[in-house]
């Protein structure tokens, strides 16, 4: 269900010509789903759109990049932009703007090699920066740093239990008896591509049977249990992230999913819910 300021919209109030298939696919799923998402006013709605449809293009184009699969003890980046820390991590060099620095890992993507929860980092950020004002991205994200789900406090990324999937969300297919040898499959993050396909880093852009075989060909010997896509959604809080698109620079705090499951975990802006 979809509340623009103070009025409920139906997905054939909203949808348009003018979005693209995936745009009006993700109207379509916010209007079914129970869940009651609220936007501040339409521009909002599409800023949420775009955003998410950066998000799309971003892995894609991640994809297209030829950036490796590579676990933290074999990270690597270009050290003209970043810093490789000794846990795996890219920490931006100082001097050099946090744009130049994730554009170049889209330009020069094979001097990279990382594991997939910072290769759905990496296509937030790229997503936040086609969305967002540019000077407003190198202000709040000169500290940035890549590993893992660690990320800067102004980009808030909230994950919890949950089926309401959304085109630029990202989801987790688990793979509950992964070959002890090889715990990088002990499941994939992927980004939903809308129109049943997904992006994972070290898979590429599959369908969900793709993924799960995938997953399911590097089990441990004689496994009898199936990965498969776990009931879990992490998304971006576009609603913080649309103070920047704006002007302003007052946080909000309504929700941009309305559910009665609460907070059970958080690390920095990453929150876990239950």
């Amino acid at each position: 269900m979809i509340l623009i300021g103070n009025n409920m919209q139906s997905g054939l109030q909203l949808k348009s010509p003018k979005f693209t298939a995936e745009e009006n696919e993700i109207i379509e799923r916010l209007h079914q789903y129970q869940e009651v998402y609220t936007f501040f006013n339409i521009d909002h709605l599409h800023f949420d759109l775009h955003l998410r449809m950066a998000i799309i293009q971003a892995a894609r184009d991640l994809f297209a990049s030829k950036a490796k699969f590579a676990v933290f003890q074999k990270a690597h980046c270009n050290e003209r932009f970043w810093r490789l820390t000794h846990q795996g991590g890219f920490k931006l060099r100082e001097g050099i703007l946090p744009s130049d620095a994730i554009r170049d890992i889209f330009q020069n993507g094979p001097l990279y090699g990382f594991e997939c929860a910072t290769s759905i980092v990496i296509v937030f950020y790229k997503a936040v920066l086609d969305t967002i004002n540019l000077e407003q991205f190198n202000r709040i994200y000169r500290g940035m740093y890549l590993r893992d789900w660690q990320t800067d406090d102004d980009l808030p990324i909230h994950t919890r239990r949950g089926n309401d999937y959304l085109p630029g969300d990202c989801l987790y297919f688990n793979n509950p008896q992964f070959d002890p040898n090889k715990p990088q499959w002990r499941g994939e993050n992927a980004i939903d591509l809308g129109n049943s396909l997904y992006y994972g880093h070290g898979i590429g852009i599959k369908n969900a049977e793709g993924i799960i075989e995938h997953l399911n060909k590097r089990r441990k010997p004689d496994a009898t249990e199936s990965a498969y896509l776990l009931s879990q959604v992490t998304r971006l809080d576009d609603n913080y992230l649309y103070q920047f698109a704006n002007g302003t620079h007052q946080r909000s705090a309504t929700p941009q999913f309305i559910t009665t499951n609460t907070v059970v975990g958080r690390i920095g802006h990453h929150s876990f819910y239950g």
